[in-house]
C-alpha cells in the first residue's frame, strides 16, 4: 500500500487534468493568499520602511556580513526553527513542516505523473505521518493555552483555523489512501481547499513572512538597531525585535 500512487487509481473516475487543475488552483490560492495578507497586514511596506531607516542611522554592513547573515537566518531560523525555546514545541513544529513539505511535493509529483517510482507515494505516506505526529502532538499537549493556561484541548480559535484545517486535509487524505472511500475523499478535498484557501485567514502565510522578519532582525541587531520592543530575555544575542503586528507569527 505504501508504495502504491493514491492518485493513480482516480483516474478511472476522474480524468488526470481535472486533478492537476486542482493542484493548480490551490498553488495559485496560497500565492494570492499570501500576497493579499502581506497587504492587508502592510507587512511588507514596515519591513521596507525599517530597513530604510536602519540603513540611514547605522553603517552598511559589507557583502560578506550580510551573506553570512542570510546563511544563519536560513540555518537556524528557517532549518531548524531556532526561534523556539521550547524543545518539545520546537520538535513538533519540525516534524510538521517537514512533513508538510515532503508530503505537498510528494502530492504534486504524484498527480503530475501517475507513474512515479514507488519513492514518492513513501515520500507522501511519511510526510503525512509526521504531519500528524507533530500537528497533534502540538495541539493537544504543547498549545499555550493548553498547556499553560489549563484550557480544553477541544476549544478552537480563529488563530487555531490553519493547524486545524491542515490535520483534517492530511488526516483525512491518508485514511483515504487506506480505506478507498469517496466519502473520505470528498472530505479530504474540501479540508484541502480550506486549507490552502483561507490563506488570508489563517497563519498560513507565516511560513513565508517568518523568513524575512528573521531576516531584519538579524540585520537590525548586526548593524546596532532596534525595532520597538525589547528583545527575547532568554535569546538577546540572538535576535533583536520584533514588530507588534508580527509578534504572532
Amino acid at each position: 500500500m505504501l508504495a502504491i500512487n493514491p492518485f493513480a487509481a482516480l483516474s478511472a473516475s476522474i480524468p488526470p487534468a481535472v486533478m492537476q487543475a486542482f493542484v493548480v488552483v490551490m498553488i495559485v490560492l496560497v500565492a494570492v493568499g499570501t500576497l493579499f495578507d502581506i497587504v492587508h497586514k502592510g507587512s511588507a511596506r514596515y519591513f521596507f520602511d525599517n530597513w530604510r531607516r536602519a540603513r540611514g542611522k547605522a553603517p552598511r554592513l559589507g557583502a560578506g556580513k550580510l551573506a553570512s547573515i542570510a546563511v544563519q537566518t536560513a540555518v537556524v531560523d528557517v532549518l531548524g526553527s531556532g526561534e523556539f525555546c521550547n524543545a518539545r514545541r520546537r520538535v513538533a513544529h519540525l516534524l510538521t513542516m517537514y512533513g508538510f513539505v515532503a508530503h505537498v511535493i510528494a502530492t504534486v509529483v504524484l498527480v503530475f505523473n501517475p507513474s512515479a517510482s514507488t519513492l514518492w507515494p513513501q515520500l507522501w505516506w511519511i510526510g503525512g505521518l509526521m504531519v500528524l505526529a507533530g500537528g497533534y502532538w502540538f495541539w493537544f499537549f504543547i498549545r499555550v493555552d493548553v498547556a499553560a493556561e489549563g484550557n480544553s484541548p477541544l476549544r478552537v480559535t480563529r488563530a487555531d483555523l490553519f493547524i486545524l484545517s491542515l490535520l483534517a486535509s492530511v488526516t483525512l487524505g491518508l485514511l483515504w489512501a487506506w480505506l478507498q472511500s469517496w466519502v473520505l475523499f470528498g472530505l479530504y478535498v474540501l479540508a484541502t481547499a480550506v486549507l490552502f484557501g483561507s490563506v488570508p485567514w489563517s497563519k498560513f502565510a507565516h511560513m513565508f513572512f517568518k523568513p524575512a522578519a528573521a531576516f531584519e532582525k538579524r540585520i537590525s541587531y548586526a548593524n546596532g538597531t532596534r525595532s520597538n520592543l525589547p528583545a527575547p530575555v532568554d535569546k538577546p544575542e540572538q535576535f533583536g525585535r520584533i514588530p507588534k503586528h508580527a509578534r504572532h507569527y
